[in-house]
C-alpha cells in the first residue's frame, strides 16, 4: 500500500497516505503538509515517493509513511509545551514536523483539533545526529524551508552529538523520536523521558529482525515497553561506524 502513495507533489503526497488510513489525523496530514520534503532530500526528483532515501553520510530519510506513524503514535504525548528530542535528526524534515505538531497543540488549547499552527508556543524540538556535516545541512534545510525563526528563536534546536546518550540540557523529554535502530533501548534516553512520556524508537540488530517499539514512563516512573510491528532502519551507532557503512 506504501508505496503507491507516492505523489507528484508534497500535498498529493500526504493526500494519498490520508486516503489509504496510512495517516489517521487530520492534525498530523496538516504539519506534514507545511513541510516540504523537496527541501529534506539529495535529489528532489525522488521528493515525493513514499520511500527511504540515501542523504549521504551513511544516512537515511525515512519513508514518509514511517514519518507518519512515529508522528501518530507519538502525537497523544504532544501539547504546546512539549519538549521534544529527536534522535538521529539527519536532514531536519521530523524536527520540523514536530514543531509544527506543538504550534497546532497550542492553537488547538480548548479548541478543534484541525485548528492552524499558533504563533506563539513554549514548546521546542531537538534535533541530536552525531555527523556534523548533517547538523549544518539540515539547519539549511530548516532555514530554506521558512524555519530560519523557529532556529533564531531556540524552538528548533539542531545540535552535533551522540543521540544514543542523549542531550541532557534540555530534558526532561515529553516525546523522544529514535530515527535509526538500536540494538537495545538505550537507557539515558529511558533516563531522559518525563513522566509520563513516550518514545518511538526502532530496536534490533543491523540486517537483521528489527522492530518499532514505544516506550511509556507513566506519572509514578514506571516504564513499560510495547511492540508495534516489524521494519527496516539503517543502525543508530558510533559516527566512525556510520561513515564507513553501506548505506
Amino acid at each position: 500500500m506504501a508505496w503507491l502513495c507516492s505523489g507528484n507533489t508534497n500535498e498529493e503526497l500526504v493526500n494519498k497516505m490520508r486516503e489509504a488510513g496510512l495517516i489517521e489525523s487530520d492534525v498530523v496530514a496538516g504539519a506534514m503538509r507545511l513541510v516540504d520534503r523537496a527541501n529534506y532530500v539529495r535529489s528532489t526528483r525522488y521528493a515525493y515517493e513514499d520511500a527511504p532515501q540515501s542523504i549521504g553520510h551513511g544516512a537515511t530519510i525515512s519513508a514518509p509513511h514511517m514519518h507518519a506513524h512515529a508522528c501518530q503514535y507519538l502525537l497523544p504525548w504532544i501539547h504546546s509545551d512539549a519538549h521534544i528530542l529527536d534522535v538521529g535528526s539527519g536532514s531536519g524534515y521530523t524536527a520540523a514536523v514536530f514543531h509544527y505538531l506543538i504550534k497546532t497543540a497550542s492553537a488547538s488549547k480548548g479548541e478543534s483539533a484541525t485548528s492552524a499552527p499558533s504563533s506563539v508556543s513554549p514548546g521546542k524540538v531537538v534535533g541530536i545526529d552525531h555527523i556534523p556535516a548533517l547538523v549544518d545541512w539540515s539547519v539549511d534545510n530548516l532555514k530554506r524551508d521558512g524555519l530560519g525563526s523557529a532556529l533564531e528563536k531556540g524552538e528548533i534546536t539542531m545540535i552535533a552529538g551522540d543521540g544514543r546518550k542523549g542531550w541532557q540540557e534540555g530534558a526532561p523529554y515529553d516525546v523522544i523520536h529514535v530515527g535509526a535502530a538500536a540494538p537495545e533501548v538505550p537507557q539515558p534516553l529511558i533516563d531522559m523521558l518525563k513522566a509520563p512520556g513516550r518514545m518511538f524508537i526502532p530496536v534490533g540488530p543491523d540486517g537483521g529482525s528489527q522492530d518499532v517499539w514505544t516506550v511509556d514512563k507513566d506519572e509514578e516512573g514506571n516504564v513499560k515497553k510495547m511492540r508495534l510491528f516489524g521494519v527496516r532502519y539503517v543502525p543508530l551507532t558510533d559516527q566512525s561506524k556510520q561513515l564507513g557503512s553501506r548505506y
